[in-house]
Parts: C-alpha cells; sequence; structure tokens
C-alpha cells in the first residue's frame, strides 16, 4: 500500500543566503548619528579639560606674577625676555596687554579655573546639564576669538612674542574644538549629521593643523628675525 507523501518526501527550495542585497543593507545611512569619539566621551574629556585647563592656568599665574614684579620695579626683567622680539616684558608695556584696564592674564586665571573646575566635577562621575556645556562653550568661544586678536596683534601689530602667551595659544586650540566636537557629538550644538559626522571623525586633525598654522604664521612674521634676511 502506498503512503502519500508528506512534506519531507518534496525538498523545500530556498533562497541561497549569497542572493540577499548584503552590499545595500551595509552602506551607511547619511543621516545616521554618528558615533561618539573616543576623546568626546565622558571621562577621556574630562581628561582634556583637566589638562588644558592646568596648563592654561599656571601660565597664566605666572604672568600675572611677573606683571606684579613689574607694578613694583619698572627695570624687572622677566623671566621670557630672551630676545627683542621674544619679551614678555615688552609685551606688557602695550595697551594690547590690558584691553580691559587690567591685565588680560587676571582672565585666564578666573576662565582656566572654571574649566578645571569642570574637569573635576567630570571625573567625579558627576553629568552636567546640556545648558553648562553649552555655558561652556560660549564662554570658551569667546576666550578663542580674544586670542586669536591677541595673535593677530602680537604677530602683526606689535612684532614681539610672549612665551606664556603662546602656551595660553597652545591650550585654547584644543580646548576650543575639542569641546565643539564634543558638543556637537552629544547634541549640544544642533548641526546636520554629516557636519558632525566630520568633526568627530577629523578632530584630532583639526586640532595638529591648527597648530600648524600658527607655528607657520610666526615662521612667515619674524622670517627675517629667525633667518637674519
Amino acid at each position: 500500500m502506498r503512503t502519500p507523501a508528506t512534506d519531507t518526501d518534496s525538498p523545500v527550495k530556498t533562497e541561497p543566503l549569497t542572493d540577499l542585497p548584503t552590499e545595500r543593507a551595509a552602506d551607511p545611512d547619511p543621516s545616521a548619528p554618528a558615533p561618539v569619539p573616543a576623546v568626546a566621551r565622558h571621562r577621556p574629556f574630562g581628561l582634556v579639560l583637566l589638562v588644558t585647563g592646568v596648563v592654561g592656568w599656571v601660565a597664566s599665574a605666572i604672568l600675572v606674577l611677573e606683571r606684579l614684579e613689574l607694578y613694583e620695579d619698572a627695570g624687572h626683567i622677566t623671566s621670557c625676555d630672551i630676545n627683542p622680539w621674544v619679551s614678555c616684558g615688552r609685551v606688557m608695556g602695550t595697551w594690547q596687554s590690558e584691553l580691559f584696564g587690567f591685565p588680560n592674564p587676571l582672565i585666564g586665571i578666573v576662565a582656566f579655573a572654571v574649566v578645571i573646575s569642570t574637569a573635576m566635577v567630570v571625573l567625579s562621575g558627576a553629568r552636567p546639564g546640556r545648558w553648562y556645556w553649552a555655558g561652556l562653550q560660549v564662554g570658551v568661544t569667546a576666550g578663542a576669538v580674544f586670542v586669536a586678536w591677541l595673535w593677530f596683534q602680537a604677530l602683526f601689530v606689535i612684532h614681539i612674542l610672549c612665551l606664556y602667551c603662546m602656551i595660553v595659544w597652545a591650550a585654547m586650540i584644543p580646548l576650543f574644538i575639542l569641546l565643539t566636537v564634543r558638543n556637537l557629538a552629544h547634541g549640544v550644538i544642533p548641526a546636520p549629521a554629516a557636519v558632525v559626522r566630520f568633526a568627530t571623525g577629523w578632530a584630532g586633525t583639526l586640532v595638529a593643523v591648527v597648530y600648524v598654522v600658527v607655528a607657520g604664521s610666526v615662521f612667515w612674521a619674524f622670517f627675517p628675525a629667525l633667518t637674519g634676511y
């Protein structure tokens, strides 16, 4: 007696996995949120704030102490009076060094203290709100604009460099760029996904490029002094 065929008697045809449109599924979505880079994550960024804040604060504090020495003794030679082109003392004698009626480094003392305090808060595990990061962004951006103005004045108006001022420049560059990248990655600064992806992917390169541009501008502005021609 013949038994009826069951489902196991007739094999089911299935599509091979290799025929699935895997390449199209793997294409990145340009509108998808960009991954948060390591430097913009909570604790690593706290270290960025701590290092840049301490470097900037120490340089500002040295400038304040040197300025106090000049107030007491007009003939005081500062620790960074190296030659006629690199002299903190000569820079302190210009109006640009007291733009708001008091020595500019006093601003750095207060501003970098805020950065260091924020670093301590972040490294302790606390998470400030979006409003705090937005306020810090405004303050750091204002500081970056002020530093850019001082850079222009030193190179193209005063024609004298201040060693400790340049250390402050060196601290402000990564502080401003990496804070901006951090706030873009976390949505504090609204921006298209493509802009966020570019900023987060090229953060380190952007810092390096600005360092090279600043160093190149110093070399170009002081080429005769450096080369003797």
